[in-house]
């Protein structure tokens, strides 16, 4: 899971704070994807995941999805 919001974070080019304001390319398709792949993951686990596990999860499509508007 952290792998991928980190793919879609690259993808926004806001995975590496040191990097912010330095004109890296974004890739919003794979942020995007990336996007629906933890939304999946979510469907797929629902019920299966321990609290802080499910948090994260949340934590995690929230703040891409709001990256992503």
């Amino acid at each position: 899971m952290i792998s991928l919001a980190h793919s879609a974070l690259a993808g926004i080019g806001q995975a590496d704070p040191a990097d912010a304001g330095h004109g890296g390319t974004a890739d919003v398709e794979l942020a995007a994807h990336t996007l629906q792949l933890l939304d999946l993951l979510a469907e797929k686990t629902k019920g299966n995941l321990e609290g802080d596990e499910e948090r994260l999860l949340d934590a995690v499509r929230s703040e891409i999805r709001s990256k992503l508007r």
